[in-house]
């Protein structure tokens, strides 16, 4: 069979499966659509929620932006995972515990302020929005390669593919589709990987082939970084990216901004208790864990295949009339380009510009092609394609979900008409959701750029904005509504002001700038790290002015003490 009809073959059934779990799942009541009924068990909502964070990002561009970055590209696996430390012991547990569907309506409720929940539904649709371009665009990519459609085409199945799940399903279709979702992304990933590991390495397990000798006995990193100092390039194991300090707070804006994403909290609102949205956030991270574990080796395994594909082991050069059937398919998607600048028929590539003839890598196709440069099996690369597709339509619904929500439930229900019934608001919310579908197709048709470093930028727009005002409102009680929505505004506004600030550079600086920094960078910092400096305004502006402004009422007050301290704990104390 050829690799178009497996292909085929492999995402239909996939398609097939989600498109029956959004059938059989249909929500009917708002808390089936916000929140899937607060019945899912923990296990299960941990893959769901793996599924929902670990996106196009983190399937298709984090490994290949280690392949090129190498040690700087560790910022992304510190932090998007670390991240989940946070949510885990500082957010989850409280979040459910104070029991409402969605993060502007506690934000609305902790501050008393109808203000403040519109000020937080604004950072939530910037946060998101920012988000769901990768995933738009991660979605065409892999239609118009592996189904061998255009770009458009294979961004509107996606949108028809989602439509249908998200927009029938709600939270619960949402749920068990992610269920689904997560056992796609996490075989496709790691069954290429195995058979990558054991061709150059003889063990099965990447994470330990990373580590391991080859057939002639050099260790595998080793061998990396010799060809790269051959080349010419910044050898794997010891590249940076800039300064200490950009490291440290492109780290720090990934795992708070992680704490703070609301598509990825609200999924603990669909617990039954407040022990299961801890349990869910471990449950997850063991999940994340496969695929981050796996992302280094697939990442160098992958740099290695594709410099002795061009720069064969024997010294030779790959002559043109040799490419490989995957260059050429690549080729034609316009994300890989070679140019045979000295007319000799050869191709050569190093770090040189002047002689460097494989002129296009695109970070964004290493797993994609990756199995496709080691010689796997057609139904090895065709799973991969499903995995991408999951990992981008998977994330992508817990986006449009998050900002449906705050449209429907948080300004039409929670402000604007307030005694709309139970069935209208359901109705307001699968218009939302269409309407975000729509929105995010159009991002998609017009992608600023698609890589990790756009994801990123998301991060660090929620790190900004929403995790300060979260960690106020559980652990600060006398935090007031004023300076809860001084420092969203302040956070958010510092941020997108640095970032547009910086805009002509800032998608080339998030995937490849390794260079000097630019001058009139903030202490060095780049843009998509600048959520950190951010977070820390939001967190300056707010103490100051809840210090200079009447405390809450006493009522709001108590409120934090209960969701913080557990039901008994006084009694405990008295006995």
């Amino acid at each position: 069979m050829t690799l178009q009809a497996t292909t085929y073959l492999v995402v239909g059934f996939t398609f097939a499966i989600y498109i029956g779990i959004a059938i059989w799942s249909r929500a009917s009541t708002t808390s089936d659509f916000y929140v899937a009924g607060t019945g899912v068990h923990p296990v299960a909502n941990g893959m769901a929620t793996a599924a929902d964070w670990m996106s196009a990002a983190s399937f298709i561009s984090m490994a290949g932006l280690i392949a090129f970055m190498g040690y700087g590209g560790s910022v992304f696996l510190m932090g998007w995972t670390g991240g989940y430390v946070l949510l885990a012991m500082l957010l989850a547990p409280y979040l459910r515990k104070f029991g409402k569907f969605t993060v502007p309506e506690f934000i609305g409720d902790r501050y008393y302020s109808k203000a403040a929940r519109i000020v937080a539904v604004i950072c939530l649709i910037v946060a998101s929005v920012t988000y769901v371009i990768g995933q738009m665009k991660g979605i065409g990519v892999a239609f118009s390669r592996f189904l061998e459609l255009d770009y458009n085409s294979g961004l509107l199945i996606g949108m028809g593919i989602v439509f249908v799940y998200a927009v029938l399903g709600g939270m619960k279709g949402i749920t068990y589709t992610q269920i689904a979702q997560y056992c796609v992304l996490i075989i496709a990933y790691t069954i290429p990987a195995i058979f990558i590991s054991i061709s150059l390495t003889g063990n099965p397990i990447p994470q330990l082939g990373l580590g391991s000798s080859m057939e002639d006995g050099v260790f595998l990193l080793d061998k990396l970084d010799q060809v790269l100092r051959d080349l010419g390039f910044t050898e794997y194991t010891t590249a940076k990216r800039l300064s200490s300090l950009n490291m440290l707070a492109y780290t720090f804006s990934l795992m708070i901004g992680t704490a703070g994403l609301p598509h990825v909290i609200i999924r603990f609102f669909t617990v039954p208790k407040v022990k299961d949205a801890r349990s869910s956030a471990g449950w997850a991270l063991v999940f994340i864990a496969i695929l981050y574990t796996t992302a280094p080796s697939v990442a160098a395994m992958a740099r290695l295949n594709l410099i002795e594909t061009v720069n064969l082991p024997n010294g030779e050069q790959l002559a043109i009339e040799d490419v490989p059937t995957w260059m050429t398919k690549w080729e034609e998607t316009g994300l890989l380009e070679w140019e045979d600048k000295n007319g000799d028929g050869k191709l050569v590539y190093s770090a040189d510009p002047a002689t460097n003839e494989l002129t296009k890598v695109d970070r964004d196709i290493m797993v994609l092609a990756n199995p496709e440069i080691a010689a796997l099996p057609n139904w090895v690369i065709a799973l991969v394609a499903a995995g991408g597709l999951a990992a981008a339509l998977s994330t992508a619904a817990g986006l449009l979900l998050a900002i449906s929500s705050a449209i429907s439930h948080d300004l039409l229900k929670g402000v604007f008409k307030p005694e709309i019934t139970e069935q209208q608001e359901l109705l307001a919310s699968r218009i939302a959701m269409a309407g975000a579908i729509l929105l995010a197709g159009y991002l998609g048709f017009n992608p600023p750029d698609f890589a990790a470093g756009t994801v990123a930028l998301a991060f660090g727009l929620a790190a900004s904005s929403i995790f300060p005002v979260l960690m106020f409102g559980i652990f600060y009680k006398r935090m007031n509504k004023e300076g809860a929505i001084a420092g969203m505004l302040a956070g958010l506004g510092v941020t997108l002001l640095y970032v547009f600030q910086h805009k002509g550079i800032m998608f080339i600086a998030s995937t490849s700038y390794m260079g000097d920094m630019p001058q009139n960078w903030f202490l060095g910092i780049e843009p998509n790290a600048f959520g950190a400096v951010g977070a820390l305004v939001n967190f300056a502006v707010a103490f100051a002015v809840s210090k200079v402004t009447a405390p809450p009422p006493e009522h709001i007050q108590h409120l934090v003490e209960d969701i913080r301290v557990p039901h008994g704990a006084s009694a405990a104390v008295d006995h």
